[in-house]
């Protein structure tokens, strides 16, 4: 066999069914066999950025890794924020590059880069491969990496004399891993004191993020939150993890939190977290956040968080599923004191509610969400860029039960929306899909719209367009004196006729009483749909907490302060 068949083959045998890629001088010969292995159904992306966040997308909308193909040089270096973008959010990723022949490393060739050096901070593992011998061992390491404990991307940088190259086949029977451990159990003394402490508290506060997520923990998680009363809210990656009409419900946490749950949060003396990183969007000002707790307890798979940022009372370095399963059995009788706690809760909540301005005369973008979430009836994937678009989207994501919420968290990917809902869609073709989008993200990726057309696939593209970067520009006029810098996307293309150059159907909609019609216009259309709502350039996103203060100083829009 030859190189590029061992690594195709390996491919079936890991049960992959897409590819995402671009094909290059360093790569070739593994597109040479690719037509020989049918199974293998390769996407011809427009980018290689644009492959990177397909297969993300459908890694989280499926489950299964995502993987993608690059040439040298700029080609792989094109996936970087790609993978960035799975690595910050823990997406099971396999990029497998194409690399100068062994004997030119190193000497500068043409489209030679060093590949590990420059995604070493932004993949879980990385291989040069330099012996034939070594490509099925690899690859199968490589997929067990990426989807084991803290799922994460993969890089592979293959070189093309080691692609061309012909040996006998080779089937890895076990793993040479030294140094990788995973954590298989539960300290079952540790999750019996959290399930104590939680059960104990006065005023309980549990904040869920993507692990729970990741280790398809939302039954456990609402299964432990009624057993303790405890009130749960979710980071931006979490949302999903709990329903949002759940009694107990907070929705979301961080600088761009509901009000509700930051006063919960800054008031809990128990606080419990769990498959997150306890970032600065969500802390705030580090020194200030939930000054009030008593007991920490954090609950990640991945031994390198604790202590990170909060230093917690009660470490359980676990799966989540599994430590929320450990823990149920050891809730007992919860304080006597927690109705008045929810009850405050429920103040606070009518006190601080989510709200917007509607009576200005211009398209607000909630109204354009609170349409798109009925429509989505709770079971619609939802990938959203990022922005005042993305926080828009995920304060008024209204599920009454888990569903998929996508969207770059912890890299903050401007363009990642677009390929990424169309990953999504190769991945879950059976559910709706719906990409929200600002203008300025969707241009840094508006070529894959190539690809939706040619698969016809079942996306409908929401522009919330108001011609600026709308979150800079809040950012400026809040923070930083009112002086608007280099924020203006006036210029922009006519999104209309730019969908009828790609080939597909296109609505621009300014008019609240035009929203749901073309709504409807999208959903009788099979294949691609954009529409353009030019919303409120002057649309903002609240609550939002002051750049360097604390959650107790959540601003609200000003109409309602």
């Amino acid at each position: 066999m030859t190189g590029a068949d061992m690594v195709l083959e390996a491919l079936e045998r890991e049960g992959v069914e897409y590819i995402f890629g671009y094909p290059g001088g360093a790569n070739l010969p593994l597109y040479q066999h690719l037509p020989e292995h049918p199974k293998l159904k390769h996407i011809l992306v427009r980018h290689e950025q644009g492959a990177a966040h397909m297969a993300d997308g459908y890694a989280r909308a499926c489950g299964k890794p995502g993987v993608v193909f690059a040439t040298s040089g700029p080609g792989a270096l094109n996936l970087v924020t790609g993978l960035c973008t799975a690595y910050m959010d823990s997406v099971p990723m396999i990029a497998i590059t194409g690399q100068v022949n062994s004997t030119q490393v190193g000497r500068d060739a043409f489209q030679e880069s060093d590949v590990i050096g420059a995604t070493s901070s932004v993949t879980k593992h990385s291989y040069l491969v330099t012996k034939i011998d070594q490509l099925p061992r690899v690859i199968h390491e490589a997929f067990h990496i990426a989807t084991t404990g803290r799922p994460g991307p993969v890089l592979i940088d293959i070189c093309k004399d080691v692609q061309q190259a012909e040996a006998e086949r080779v089937t890895p029977e076990y793993l040479e891993l030294p140094g990788y451990r995973l954590n298989g159990h539960v300290n079952l003394d540790q999750a019996r004191e959290a399930a104590r402490a939680l059960a104990g508290a006065e005023r309980p506060v549990i904040l869920a993020g993507h692990g729970v997520l990741l280790s398809r923990a939302e039954s456990e998680l609402m299964a432990l939150a009624e057993a303790a009363a405890a009130p749960v809210g979710t980071t931006l990656l979490g949302i999903g993890a709990f329903p949002v009409k759940h009694p107990l419900s907070l929705h979301m946490t961080g600088f761009m939190g509901t009000g509700w749950c930051l006063k919960a949060v800054q008031n809990a003396d128990v606080l419990m977290m769990v498959g997150m990183r306890v970032d600065d969007r969500v802390t705030a000002k580090l020194s200030e956040f939930a000054p009030n707790v008593k007991t920490f307890i954090h609950v990640d798979i991945d031994e390198a968080e604790m202590g990170k940022n909060v230093r917690s009372h009660i470490e359980l370095v676990a799966d989540a599923r599994l430590a929320l399963e450990a823990m149920l059995p050891h809730i007992g009788k919860v304080d006597a004191g927690r109705a008045e706690w929810l009850g405050q809760i429920d103040r606070w909540r009518e006190e601080h509610p989510l709200r917007y301005r509607q009576s200005n005369g211009r398209l607000q973008p909630q109204d354009v969400l609170i349409d798109m979430y009925r429509r989505a009836k709770s079971e619609a994937i939802v990938v959203a860029d990022v922005g005042q678009n993305q926080i828009w989207a995920a304060l008024w994501w209204n599920y009454d039960r888990p569903g998929l919420f996508i969207n770059s968290g912890g890299s903050g990917t401007m363009g990642f929306a677009l390929p990424a809902a169309l990953g999504a869609k190769f991945g879950r073709p059976d559910l709706p899909v719906w990409c929200v989008a600002g203008e300025g993200g969707f241009v840094m990726t508006a070529q894959e719209l190539s690809v939706a057309v040619e698969h016809q696939l079942d996306v409908k593209i929401v522009l919330l367009n108001n011609f600026s970067l709308g979150m800079v520009r809040q950012f400026q006029d809040d923070f930083y004196g009112g002086v608007r810098s280099q924020v203006d996307l006036t210029h922009m293309p006519d999104f209309v006729k730019l969908c009828e150059a790609y080939g597909l159907p296109a609505l621009r909609v300014e008019k609240f009483e035009d929203i749901a019609p073309s709504f409807d216009a999208a959903e009788r259309t099979k294949g691609p749909f954009l529409i353009d709502f030019r919303i409120d350039p002057e649309a903002n996103v609240y609550p939002i907490v002051p750049l360097g203060k604390g959650l107790n100083e959540f601003r609200e829009a000003p109409e309602y302060a």
